[in-house]
């Protein structure tokens, strides 16, 4: 069990990164004078993924008890 922990902690750290990552891309993109609109929409697409793949990991670790 805790080795799949510990795996799911990398797994929610890289996706982070990656996240972080297609922030400053798609940043960089909106910021130059001709943009393509095309590779903007999928990379917001897959930033969007990639958030929800992070909230999944995080109710994995850190589930909610009722209250």
């Amino acid at each position: 069990m805790d080795s799949n922990l510990h795996s799911l902690s990398r797994q929610l750290i890289e996706l982070r990164i990656e996240h972080g990552d297609l922030d400053a891309t798609i940043d960089r993109l909106v910021e130059s004078t001709p943009q393509d609109e095309l590779l903007l929409r999928r990379l917001k697409k897959r930033r969007l993924a990639l958030r929800d793949q992070i909230e999944r990991l995080v109710r994995l670790l850190d589930p909610q008890e009722p209250a």
